[in-house]
């Protein structure tokens, strides 16, 4: 079975259903600490009010799992029955509490029964892999249990970056050891009869998104489960740049039938993810809310040194007379035109070698960025096209719609041509003010090409999650932060403060000593 033929099982989470033919659904993540009710329902109101379906809230402790139910209790009696979801990371004793309170608990197969990855090789014979998957089913039984008696739904979020030793010493930090951690989870629930299931397989990169989640429910399928599938970007950052990598990925799966519930994990309040998700939907789906006709994944092209999409301009605009490239060349080879509503004929071609102009008809700038992302995202990310022209009937033309060019080959990593940040979406655990250091590490940075930087709220996933980053600012305690070169933390509790000029030095040290070499 294709990708493309996969169909979910419909499953109830509190008052709402998903998977089947249903609307895909959409969600976010509050950033209160969750210790503090009345910050943490006044966040969830915003979200729900937004149009969020459910909302997740952390539990990294016993404490944060217990005070759920003042929260669930203050939305119940202000008329909100939106279901609750506990975010769950190292603590098995939490996600047990936190079950009996909320409809839904999310745990990582990469730190529910395992310690923290070490990224230290871990060889282990059949025997011993078989002995660790017992001890995984012996740590999951208790909350297979809980979640069997009180209805409560689960999340299998598998996170690339923070896989275990041991999947990541057999597979590798690959789509594969990520599908092979989820199935892994998904068996031992099955096997105890619990099928309320959510799965997720997210990523910062884009093509490892796709192809994780691919993978996954082909897998799923050979095994005969069709569990709902969780879509979404991690640490997409913020902003436009935000936008257009979340469009490009969630956007990709949708129109390949994939996706039952997404959240774009935006380093911004987290009520203003709901609108961009919603957007994404609309692009893909339209007001239907799910694509009714899915499309085959596209074959996956080399990219190979000849494979260097260039942006193109339209010398006459909507009807162009011809295109030049960013040198002023005119563009003399093929050419694949079309509206957005004939992109569905598109979408199925090999688009090799051709370069790609897609005519809008849109005022809105956001709007726009979102919807030709989600709609040309995946030939990018496929390595089709040898060029993109975005054209546009509307008000938003000229250098506008170059910049939006060049930020969808970035977003899909089809052509770097600036630092990418990656940034996370910050929640209860997070150390200092995300955004505002967002802001400061950028406005720092913007000299920089062809290099990724990550901000990360704190140390439980940061480290993991910043996958491939060559910097990582990351908060470690209250007012400090630890700076990163890869995955390794060279200087620790830095004041926050002194932690920008730090970082920079680190940085402009680093390139000096490779220009020595």
């Amino acid at each position: 079975m294709s990708a493309s033929g996969y169909k979910s099982d419909i499953i109830q989470i509190g008052s709402l259903a998903m998977g089947g033919d249903l609307p895909v659904r959409v969600q976010s993540m509050t950033n209160t600490d969750t210790l503090d009710t009345a910050a943490s329902v006044s966040q969830c109101i915003r979200i729900i009010e937004a149009g969020g379906e459910l909302v997740r809230l952390t539990a990294q402790g016993v404490r944060e799992a217990e005070n759920l139910a003042a929260i669930k209790t203050e939305l119940r009696k202000a008329g909100f029955d939106t279901p609750l979801c506990a975010d769950i990371h190292f603590n098995p004793a939490a996600a047990e509490v936190a079950a009996r309170l909320v409809e839904k608990v999310r745990i990582n197969p990469g730190n529910y029964a395992d310690k923290r990855a070490s990224f230290i090789r871990q060889e282990l014979t059949d025997t011993e892999w078989m002995a660790e998957l017992e001890r995984t089913r012996e740590r999951l039984l208790p909350l297979i249990k809980i979640c069997t008696e009180y209805g409560t739904a689960v999340r299998i979020g598998v996170n690339h970056g923070s896989l275990s030793d041991r999947i990541m010493t057999r597979y590798g930090n690959t789509p594969e050891g990520m599908a092979v951690s989820a199935i892994e989870f998904l068996k031992i629930f099955r096997g105890e009869g619990f099928r309320r299931i959510v799965v997720s397989m997210k990523s910062s990169d884009t093509l490892t998104m796709v192809l994780a989640n691919r993978l996954l429910v082909k897998m799923m399928a050979d095994e005969g489960m069709f569990f709902p599938v969780h879509l979404g970007i991690t640490e997409a950052g913020e902003g436009e740049d935000g936008r257009i990598i979340s469009a490009a990925g969630i956007g990709t799966l949708l129109t390949e039938g994939i996706g039952d519930t997404i959240r774009v994990s935006l380093s911004e309040p987290p009520e203003n993810e709901i609108p961009v998700a919603r957007a994404i939907i609309r692009a893909v789906a339209g007001e239907a809310g799910r694509v009714k006709n899915p499309l085959p994944p596209l074959e996956q092209m080399k990219t190979g040194e000849l494979w260097f999409p260039q942006v193109y301009t339209a010398l006459s605009g909507i009807v162009p007379e011809g295109y030049t490239d960013e040198s002023g060349e005119r563009y003399s080879g093929k050419l694949k035109r079309a509206k957005t509503d004939e992109l569905r004929v598109l979408a199925g071609m090999t688009l090799n070698n051709n370069l790609l102009d897609i005519v809008f008809d849109c005022d809105d700038p956001e709007q726009l960025a979102i919807e030709a992302a989600a709609l040309t995202g995946r030939f990018f990310i496929a390595r089709h096209p040898s060029g993109l022209c975005i054209s546009n009937k509307g008000t938003v033309h000229g250098e506008a719609l170059r910049r939006l060019a060049f930020s969808i080959l970035q977003a899909t990593e089809a052509r770097i041509t600036r630092t990418r940040y990656i940034s996370c979406p910050t929640c209860g655990r997070t150390k200092f003010n995300l955004q505002e250091a967002v802001q400061k590490v950028k406005a720092a940075t913007a000299h920089l090409t062809g290099m990724k930087i990550a901000v990360m709220g704190c140390v439980v996933n940061g480290p993991g999650e910043m996958a491939g980053a060559d910097y990582g600012y990351v908060g470690a305690a209250e007012g400090k932060v630890h700076i990163y070169r890869g995955t390794e933390a060279v200087l620790k509790n830095i004041p926050e403060a002194e932690a920008l000029d730090k970082l920079l030095e680190l940085i402009r040290k680093d390139q000096t000593d490779s220009a020595s070499r």
